[in-house]
């Protein structure tokens, strides 16, 4: 967790261009970009993954076109466009669940921009006093902003001296025409098979076997972008999602099957005597389906218990944290302010405590305007701010500090918010009850209050990703946290648009009216956050399944500490197997094959030179970034055709298997170009 801090690349003592008009042009266009491209992945898989290394390799090529352009420059393009990659994923974890429960008849824009907004910039504001502590003292590894760094690095140094080699020259563009190609290669795959219909979006299959007694459903999801995020989280959370697929699908759908026939004919649409043999394969695989919808509650289980032991495992070291921080700013004050070197100038303390004050008008207006007409809103707002304020500092540190243990990838932010959820639930179910009004405007007010936190939460890890990034650079602190704002201002602006433009194309946790029921974005942790709101507020949850769910949280925390005590590498977190149990097993497929082929990847850079490995991990990284922007940004330019044109996607004029021969070739063209000394 220590490691030595190698010295800046752009000393304190140099000045180079940081905040220019073209660095901040182009970083609200990638912020906005990359937005849309994770709230596609985010809703259809409950996954996002960090942006900062497309986003610097994107910066690189593009600030190329013009002169004198510089590694300071380019730091602070990445950390306004990660800044929209990672708010969008605190709005989709929360936001359709207003939209699910008919709290809202579609997404209001301005109450999502507020709700961004606020959130955003409380994330940035909460994590300022933690720099020093967790970048500088307790020098946490950061690994996406070590490795955006490396990046910057590899394709910056002509800025910073004359005399760099023609690999060096060349590196910027190699980097961005890799990032370019394999994004094209992922949204034209999702052309042919969404736009133009050449072939299925999966390969699935119901089988009954020994007489019905045996229920089997399983497919595959074919989908490069899948392939991407499996290759970005790696192996050993690529297994977990995949184990959880296998237990909630290939486990839990005929063990439920075999003890609750009666009602899953019931609930398919049967008659409870109906007999076996007489049942069509549409039939069983409504059968199947309405198995799996009970057994992911068994996710629902492990999340909540996942989520709680974030927080207590954390306890200890994030106290240390803020101790430290509070030391480090104690110590400011008793120096000469130009004592401190430009790379340790972070915004001043007065200016974070009145944006945080200001906030908080706001904030009591959302809340405020989102009870309408409830008796006690007064009160109740009041309530949701101050947990709010004290909450959203509580879960902020946690992702901060979590983002510099695992990466920005590997944040359970889901934890978070499911700690915020119950927490508030239990709150407000204590204060209004569960009768009359309180019964609908609580579950509101829970998952509006979880928004704000989860984007803070998601914000403050991107932060301090990019501030450890910055730190390696040698940046200027409080540019980059301006640059944060400017990132979250551009996306909060279209994201209530893009969410829309999904929603009426795809449609978002429920088929769009008259779309096709197998392409909708399932928005797993909406559905999630709903449930847990609506349930706490007496309005039934399958606690049976939510109790599986608790035991298994249990066994998989008892493994995680053995593999902690035996130092292992593999680990056993709890949440990346709740979200396998919670999403269909198809998407949980190419997840785990693009951890295959980042581990056969990691393993031949075993043998190579630690500069060649490095340059071997960030194509890679490249390589795999592209294809879920590309197919990603081609998904959201299809919805925007059906949401304006009012034409419905083709139906598949092939059957799947010619699209899984398409994406094995892909996945032998992330293998082998990742594996070659030039740029593919």
């Amino acid at each position: 967790m220590n490691q030595p801090l190698p010295p800046p690349v752009v000393g304190p003592q140099r000045t180079l261009a940081e905040i220019t008009v073209k660095g901040l042009l182009l970083g609200i266009l990638l912020s906005v970009l990359l937005a849309a491209a994770n709230a596609y992945i985010g809703l259809l898989v409950g996954m996002t993954v960090s942006a900062s290394i497309p986003a610097a390799a994107a910066s690189l090529g593009l600030l190329r076109l013009f002169r004198h352009a510089t590694i300071l420059e380019n730091n602070m393009v990445q950390t306004a466009a990660s800044a929209g990659e990672s708010l969008v994923a605190g709005i989709i974890f929360t936001i359709p669940a207003l939209v699910m429960m008919h709290a809202w008849h579609g997404y209001l824009y301005w109450p999502m921009v507020s709700i961004a907004m606020v959130g955003g910039v409380l994330g940035v504001a909460f994590t300022i006093p933690l720099r020093r502590a967790l970048i500088v003292e307790a020098r946490l590894g950061f690994p996406e902003g070590v490795a955006t760094a490396e990046v910057l690095k590899t394709g910056g140094i002509e800025t910073l001296r004359s005399g760099a080699t023609a690999d060096e020259e060349r590196a910027p563009v190699q980097g961005f025409r890799m990032l370019i190609r394999s994004a094209a290669l992922g949204g034209a795959y999702k052309l042919l098979e969404s736009g133009l219909g050449l072939f299925a979006g999966g390969v699935s299959t119901v089988r009954s076997w020994i007489g019905g007694s045996y229920l089997f459903s399983g497919g595959i999801t074919l989908s490069p972008a899948l392939i991407g995020v499996g290759y970005i989280v790696g192996l050993n959370v690529a297994v977990l999602v995949f184990a959880g697929g296998v237990i909630g699908t290939l486990v839990g759908v005929p063990l439920n099957w075999i003890l609750n026939r009666d009602a899953l004919l019931l609930a398919a649409g049967l008659d409870q005597g109906q007999l076996l043999d007489g049942l069509s394969g549409q039939q069983w695989a409504a059968i199947a389906g309405a198995a799996w919808q009970k057994c992911r509650y068994i996710g629902v289980g492990a999340m909540m218990v996942g989520g709680l032991w974030s927080l207590v495992s954390l306890a200890r070291p994030l106290a240390a944290g803020v101790q430290a921080s509070l030391k480090a700013y104690q110590s400011r004050k008793s120096e000469i302010a130009t004592a401190f070197p430009r790379t340790e100038a972070d915004t001043p303390f007065s200016i974070v405590a009145s944006v945080v004050l200001i906030c908080v008008i706001p904030l009591y207006a959302i809340f405020y305007i989102a009870m309408t007409d409830y008796q006690y809103k007064v009160m109740i707002a009041g309530l949701m701010t101050l947990l709010m304020l004290v909450l959203g500092f509580l879960f902020a540190s946690v992702a901060g500090y979590m983002a510099g243990l695992v990466g920005s990838s590997n944040n359970p932010i889901s934890g978070v918010t499911i700690a915020t959820v119950i927490t508030s639930a239990l709150i407000l179910v204590s204060i209004m009850g569960k009768e009359g009004p309180a019964a609908v405007m609580g579950p509101i007010a829970v998952i509006y209050l979880a928004a704000l936190i989860c984007s803070s939460a998601a914000i403050a890890g991107d932060n301090m990703q990019d501030l450890k990034c910055g730190h390696l650079v040698g940046a200027t602190p409080w540019r980059q946290q301006l640059f944060q704002v400017v990132g979250v201002a551009a996306a909060a602006l279209v994201i209530p648009l893009i969410l829309s433009v999904l929603d009426a194309g795809y449609g978002i946790g429920r088929p769009a009216p008259g779309g096709d029921p197998a392409r909708f974005l399932s928005a797993p942790q909406a559905g999630l956050m709903m449930a847990l709101a609506q349930g706490i507020f007496g309005q039934g949850i399958e606690w049976n399944f939510i109790y599986i769910g608790f035991i298994l949280a249990a066994l998989l925390i008892l493994l995680d500490r053995v593999q902690e005590r035996r130092g292992a590498s593999f680990r056993f977190p709890v949440l990346a197997v709740a979200v396998g149990v919670y999403l269909p097993l198809g998407l949980s497929v190419p997840i785990f094959v693009g951890g295959v082929l980042a581990e056969l990847v990691r393993r031949r850079a075993r043998s190579l030179p630690a500069d060649q490995a490095r340059d071997q991990t960030n194509r890679g990284l490249l390589l795999a970034s592209g294809l879920i922007t590309g197919e990603a940004l081609m998904g959201v330019c299809l919805a925007l055709y059906v949401a304006f044109i009012g034409t419905p996607m083709p139906p598949a004029w092939f059957g799947g298997y010619s699209g899984l021969a398409a994406l094995l070739l892909i996945c032998l063209y992330l293998y082998r170009t990742t594996l070659s000394e030039g740029d593919g």
